[in-house]
C-alpha cells in the first residue's frame, strides 16, 4: 500500500528554520515524481518544490533561496528545509507523489501525505 507520512511541522519564530519530512512506503521515490505543496491562509494551494523521477529539483520562484530539498535513500524519505522562515510561510504543508507526471498546481497527483501545520511566530 502506497503511503506518505509527514512529520516535522510546528511553531518556529520568524527568521528560524524548519525541516519537514515525508517518508514513503509501498513505492520508491526514484520511480515517482514527488512534490511539496502548501495551503496558506487566503491563498490557493501552491507547489513549492518538485523532484522529478530523475532526481532533478525545481524550487518555486516565490521561495527560491529559502527552500531546499534533500533525501535519505536508506529510509525512502524526502525532506523540505525552510530557512529563514517568514510569516507568509505559515500554513499546511503536504507532500505528494505521482508515478506519471508532475505539475505545480497539485492536480492529479495520486498520493498525498496527511499534511503538517507550520506556524510562524513573530
Amino acid at each position: 500500500q502506497v503511503q506518505l507520512a509527514e512529520s516535522g511541522g510546528g511553531s518556529v519564530q520568524a527568521g528560524g528554520s524548519m525541516s519537514l519530512s515525508c517518508k514513503a512506503t509501498g513505492f520508491q521515490y526514484s520511480d515517482y515524481c514527488m512534490g511539496w505543496f502548501r495551503s496558506t491562509p487566503g491563498n490557493e494551494r501552491e507547489g513549492v518544490a518538485i523532484v522529478d523521477r530523475h532526481g532533478d529539483v525545481s524550487i518555486a520562484n516565490a521561495v527560491k533561496g529559502r527552500f531546499t530539498v534533500s533525501k535519505d535513500t536508506t529510509t525512502n524519505t524526502r525532506y523540505l528545509h525552510i530557512n529563514p522562515l517568514k510569516a507568509e510561510d505559515a500554513g499546511v504543508y503536504y507532500c505528494a507523489a505521482d508515478q506519471y507526471g508532475c505539475n505545480w498546481i497539485g492536480v492529479g497527483w495520486d498520493h498525498w501525505g496527511q499534511g503538517t501545520q507550520v506556524t510562524v511566530s513573530s
